[in-house]
């Protein structure tokens, strides 16, 4: 349950925003309890929910219009609201009459703005993170990594698939695909990340010994990891956990300091080396089927 509760909450976040947003219209008390009430149900039991209607999906059932120009990156809601109202959405050559009217990706033939609409409903991003970007959708204080994509990819409501540090540099990945990222986040699938790194001082036989059979880094031991040196102060690093400040405190546990830090691979991905620091690109799809397959995969 507890994982259930986990996923609905990365995938859904942003359609309870707006559920919550639309109930908070009412101004009467009583109506607003019933419905954070009801409300409060479906979101305990969404998971269920958003799997019968995956399931409804793959077998040609609908999804609504705006909704689908969204995921699409093509227009907000709103901007669906607008464009219907002046007749620049068609579905199947008739003039759509409401944003919210439900349609068939697989078969209706949807177009906007006099062009048409090829429905991608999961989208996945490789990008290589520069410094000083934040692995989030939106911050007061740092620019975000989604900041690196151009609007039509924002409107996706993308996400980092886990996180780096703000100094962090290398591979990450961006999705919409919020039961994914749960897959390949979650401790029982164990999956694989290797970093290049540089430290201050000069690492001992000894103190690789410790890092790979795991050090405590404040109350918790860190699991089994493998350290290649390729110099006195630099190397590779291969972890399967994915702890807050990991690898700087892995380094600090040893009397050491990290200067520099860049993953390299993620699961299957690795960097690709065409790519600059900022740049970013879809994954191809054999990257996606390697990627579901990793995160199909359970290591108890």
């Amino acid at each position: 349950m507890c994982e259930d509760w986990i996923f609905f909450l990365t995938a859904k976040e942003t359609e309870l925003q707006y559920t919550i947003a639309q109930i908070l219209r009412y101004k009467h008390e009583s109506a607003q309890f019933v419905l954070l009430f009801l409300i409060q149900v479906l979101y305990k039991t969404g998971f269920m929910w958003y799997n019968i209607k995956d399931s409804m999906m793959q077998g040609g059932g609908g999804v609504r219009l705006d909704k689908m120009l969204s995921e699409c990156g093509l227009a907000s809601r709103k901007e669906t609201a607008r464009a219907v109202r002046a007749g620049q959405v068609t579905v199947n050559g008739v003039a759509a009459k409401r944003a919210d009217m439900q349609v068939d990706p697989a078969t209706d033939a949807v177009t906007f703005c006099g062009k048409p609409v090829c429905y991608r409903k999961y989208v996945y991003i490789m990008l290589n993170k520069p410094d000083g970007y934040v692995s989030a959708t939106e911050d007061g204080r740092a620019p975000t990594v989604v900041e690196l994509l151009p609007e039509e990819y924002r409107k996706m409501e993308l996400f980092p698939c886990g996180r780096l540090d703000k100094h962090t540099l290398g591979l990450m990945l961006l999705t919409n695909d919020g039961q994914l990222s749960h897959r390949l986040l979650s401790p029982r699938h164990h999956v694989p990340k290797s970093y290049a790194f540089r430290v201050k001082f000069p690492l001992s036989e000894q103190d690789v010994t410790a890092l790979e059979a795991g050090v405590d880094i404040g109350g918790y031991v860190t699991k089994p990891c493998t350290v290649s040196l390729s110099g006195e102060r630099e190397g590779i690093i291969s972890i399967t956990e994915g702890k807050y400040h990991q690898i700087k405190l892995m380094m600090e546990a040893v009397h050491n300091q990290i200067t520099y830090l860049e993953r390299r691979t993620f699961g299957p991905l690795s960097l690709d080396p065409m790519l600059s620091r900022g740049e970013w690109r879809e994954l191809t799809d054999g990257e996606i089927t390697a990627l579901s397959e990793q995160s199909s995969t359970t290591i108890l």
